[in-house]
């Protein structure tokens, strides 16, 4: 299935075709009734030669077999073949359902298609989608007639040449720019449910109060009865009987429930009668068992309260649970040699997640990616922090003009839409459509503590309109409206990029707003067979000797970052987990399997960073 000569994970060595990314992918809503439709399926590549609301699905033979969900540009998919923006890529494959598996609804679940999709069953439209990072659910009940169907799904990606969030996709790929990928990306399946049913959680903790808010949208109307759990031990129970002045009406398009069923919205405050604080040395989580109806499904939570506060020297902090904490992390940008977007297991998530922990970070920040939901839960379970990047989208091919401009200290107002390449107002609409679906889809992870709308002026634009607009959405959370470059003065986060100047801050901004460097770094070190294109390095300085590469990193730390803890610096998000294609300044290589920075070295390292920040914090002025 694999080329030898091609860079491959050891996960994707020992991938089994016929049991792909099994684990239940909704972790935060989770019933017994499941059925993974990931595996080989049928593909055909055609040209676009009608418009795409005439087309339906092939009547051809296709062309051979894709394993889902690796797109077809990935080498685990076994087609390694590229997507053209005027081409169409169809799927197809039967669908068994188990005995007894369809009672009620039945509702099928896409993780990510990249970007716009159609879907099929039995030759008639059940739906479809556009965006390419967020997830979407069917309601197929009244298409589906047999205990067999036939599922077909209709891709179109126009990549970085329209108007949709493609992040670090291009298809001229090069430098800081990877692969483009298409199609299926994430994990398929279907599960079966009650005619009345829960069909969203909102879950918010209550810090202060010892409890946690559940906001429930459900069909129907019943008695919704919950318990919370910590380490098996009741931690807490209550009910609520949903009334039928709560119903509302939800449209079909695209969501979980049929036009023609009301939904009911109800909420619970639930005491915890054990409290137990989440933090990234302590990552406690209580489990979830909620009935309703007939309906029963299995959650968790975290308790922890994320804010910006005032330090006793008067300087802007990052609060966790009412206490300063410093964020010491990497940029996370998710990328598999053997699977491009899409990781080749859990194991391969875990892997990343748990080194860094042990080189002692506490952070990553999710670079323009919006991974599956596995992922934030490995995360929230192992105790990480997370940033989390809206995934950016660009007409403007270049970004020199603002690198220079942010070197210099000058910052574009951000509604000069040709200069930050948003002059398609569909293309801004698209975004701000995508990233409520991304503040909707994330809305329960407990680690996230941060949302990133913007990224070094890639599309950027009124950032301090879409900065309120999320806090609106979420107040639970922080933000950092513009990621380094084309600052708007606004947001929680001062944050900065430097790779190519002395790292320097002043301490008069952390009186507004928080110190962040949020990249920084980049130091390349090629490792022999572990590249994927020895004759193209990228890196912001390159080394050739391992150890000079060590004493490089723990120099950059030690001379140019740990004296600016002392003036108020409180975020770092070194450049990064993993080398990626070209850029070979990862502490890990892209296969996975050579770790260039020494962990307990790293560890260290960190240690005496916090230590000097938490030195800082019990100074008296």
């Amino acid at each position: 299935m694999v080329n030898p000569d091609q860079l491959i994970t050891p996960y994707g060595q020992s991938l089994d075709p016929d049991a792909v990314l099994q684990e239940y992918p909704r972790p935060q809503l989770q019933r017994d009734s499941y059925l993974n439709l990931n595996g080989y399926w049928k593909f055909r590549i055609t040209d676009m030669n009608q418009d795409l609301a005439e087309i339906t699905p092939p009547d051809v033979d296709y062309e051979g077999q894709i394993l889902v969900p690796f797109s077809p540009e990935s080498v685990l998919s076994g087609v390694s073949r590229f997507l053209e923006p005027d081409q169409l890529l169809h799927y197809q494959r039967t669908v068994t359902l188990p005995k007894d598996f369809h009672e009620g609804r039945l509702i099928i679940h896409f993780g990510a298609v990249d970007q716009w999709a159609r879907i099929f069953i039995d030759g008639k439209i059940a739906g479809e989608h556009e965006g390419g990072f967020t997830p979407f659910a069917i309601d197929i009940t009244d298409l589906v007639h047999n205990q067999s169907f036939d599922l077909q799904v209709l891709v179109r990606d126009e990549s970085d040449t329209a108007i949709h969030q493609t992040g670090k996709q291009r298809i001229e790929r090069g430098g800081i720019w990877y692969t483009p990928q298409s199609g299926i990306w994430q994990t398929v399946w279907l599960e079966s449910v009650p005619d009345h049913y829960i069909c969203d959680l909102t879950l918010k903790p209550l810090f202060d109060e010892k409890a946690v808010q559940i906001d429930f949208v459900c069909t129907g109307r019943g008695t919704i009865q919950v318990e919370a759990f910590f380490e098996g031990t009741s931690a807490g129970t209550a009910s609520l009987e949903l009334d039928a002045s709560d119903y509302l009406q939800k449209s079909r398009n695209g969501k979980e429930t049929p036009s023609d069923v009301p939904v009911t919205c109800g909420q619970i405050i639930l005491p915890l009668s054990e409290f137990h604080p989440w933090s990234p040395e302590s990552p406690h989580l209580y489990d979830l068992q909620i009935n309703y109806c007939e309906d029963s499904v299995k959650s968790y939570f975290g308790m922890r309260h994320f804010s910006m506060q005032t330090d006793l020297h008067g300087r802007k902090q990052f609060f966790l649970n009412h206490r300063p904490c410093f964020q010491n992390g990497v940029l996370d940008q998710g990328y598999y040699p053997d699977g491009l977007l899409t990781p080749p297991s859990d194991e391969a998530m875990i892997h990343d997640i748990d080194t860094m922990k042990k080189m002692g970070f506490n952070l990553l920040r999710k670079h323009i990616k919006i991974e599956p939901l596995r992922w934030y839960y490995h995360c929230d379970r192992l105790g990480m922090l997370v940033w989390q990047d809206m995934v950016n989208g660009s007409e403007r091919k270049d970004i020199i003009l603002h690198g220079a401009l942010a070197i210099a200290g000058i910052h574009l107002k951000d509604n000069k839409y040709r200069l930050f390449g948003r002059k398609d107002a569909a293309g801004r609409n698209q975004y701000e459509k995508e990233l409520d679906e991304m503040l909707n889809h994330l809305k329960n992870v407990v680690s996230i503590n941060t949302w990133v709308p913007f990224n070094e002026a890639w599309g950027q634009f009124e950032s301090s309109r879409i900065c309120e607009h999320v806090a609106q959405k979420d107040s639970t959370r922080l933000i950092d409206h513009a990621s380094g470059w084309s600052d708007q003065k606004t947001g929680h986060y001062h944050s900065r990029h430097i790779y190519f100047t002395k790292i320097r801050f002043r301490s008069k901004a952390a009186q507004n707003r928080i110190l962040a460097l949020t990249e920084f770094g980049g130091y390349s070190l090629p490792v022999k067979d572990h590249m994927f294109n020895p004759d193209r390095i990228f890196g912001y300085k390159k080394f050739d000797d391992g150890q000079k590469y060590e004493e490089a990193v723990e120099r950059l730390y030690q001379q140019e970052v740990l004296p600016c803890i002392r003036k108020g610096l409180a975020v770092l998000v070194y450049t990064q987990l993993s080398d990626v294609e070209d850029e070979i300044n990862g502490f890990i290589t892209y296969d996975r399997k050579f770790t260039k920075m020494d962990p307990e070295r790293m560890r260290l390292i960190n240690v005496r960073l916090k230590n000097a920040f938490d030195t800082m914090q019990s100074e008296n002025l």
